[in-house]
């Protein structure tokens, strides 16, 4: 029985590329998503009112596969969180973020007529998705920007706030009397700032003073740059996540090819400066160690006994 539970926690282990039934079964899960999330979206049409008892049959049977996924990975919690109890292992599970949206992804369908709030919940199964991507390389380079950029993205996110508090502010003083009833007070700006601060600009509240456009146009321009503050710092982290991706293996190539000479008195090193070394012997001194020193190489620099030469293996130097 433990091995049958072992087995199944690695099948429906979601990322698990090395395993074929395991990358089946989330193909399956993704597939039974998107199903789902279809009939979900089918059942708005008044026109296919008649072939409504088929679409519920189709959801029925999501829910069911959805159902038994998430008892299964509670069952299976344990080799999830090896370092606790069962008990503590399903609770941890139950609380996580996979195990609050199986919950909520399945909960809706018991209460289609009650509360609208569990109806608005259906939408959740879209997030579903997350869960699945959230596993491979391409959705973690993204939760690994956002996350190493938080503090820099957070603060662009803060300018934005103050910005658009404050443009409602001076747009309240400046169009409050030519039109109350779109300017009430301080906060009636705040839709407004926020769609032309954001570049989107719905029109439906516009200035129509004088005072009321200048401020808008200078608005707009602190817009466009706010906007490209967090976009810059997202684009910038992509760009580092992929470079150091793309140079980890030339990294580790490289530390097989350093090497370390110490000079004693006796050697034919000693007394030669560092350009005559490289030049003659085709290698190449990346780093001289002097005592407690850390000292960058340079051509008219002479080696001294008790010197510790890092260098760079000959043949790649001449490569």
């Amino acid at each position: 029985m433990k091995l049958t539970r072992k087995r199944i926690f690695d099948i429906i282990q979601i990322g698990n590329t090395g395993d074929l039934p395991s990358r089946l079964f989330d193909w399956f899960i993704v597939a039974v998503i998107l199903i789902n999330i279809l009939v979900m979206f089918l059942e708005t049409f008044d026109a296919l009112l008649p072939y409504y008892h088929i679409l519920r049959g189709i959801e029925l049977g999501t829910l069911v596969i959805f159902t038994l996924e998430y008892a299964l990975r509670i069952w299976t919690a344990d080799y999830l969180y090896p370092e606790r109890s069962k008990p503590r292992a399903r609770l941890r599970f139950l609380r996580s973020f996979d195990g609050v949206v199986d919950l909520l992804t399945i909960m809706p369908f018991f209460f289609l007529d009650g509360f609208i709030v569990f109806r608005m919940l259906r939408v959740v199964r879209i997030f579903h998705l997350f869960r699945i991507n959230a596993q491979y390389d391409s959705f973690q380079v993204i939760t690994r920007v956002i996350y190493e950029k938080r503090n820099q993205i957070a603060s662009s996110v803060f300018i934005i706030f103050v910005l658009m508090l404050a443009s409602s502010l001076c747009m309240y003083g400046a169009e409050h009397t030519a039109q109350p009833q779109n300017f009430r007070n301080a906060f009636s700006g705040i839709w407004w700032s926020m769609s032309t601060l954001l570049t989107v600009g719905y029109g439906d509240i516009y200035p129509v003073t004088a005072v009321g456009k200048l401020m808008a146009i200078c608005i707009a321009f602190l817009g466009v740059g706010a906007v490209a503050i967090p976009t810059g710092i997202i684009s910038a982290g992509f760009v580092e996540q992929y470079t150091q991706s793309e140079h980890d293996g030339e990294t580790f190539r490289d530390l097989s090819e350093i090497a370390e000479i110490r000079v004693n008195p006796e050697d034919m090193l000693c007394g030669l400066r560092i350009g005559e070394i490289e030049q003659v012997y085709r290698m190449q001194i990346l780093v001289v160690l002097r005592g407690d020193l850390t000292v960058l190489p340079r051509d008219e620099m002479t080696v001294c006994a008790e010197d510790i030469l890092i260098i760079r293996a000959p043949q790649t130097a001449s490569a």
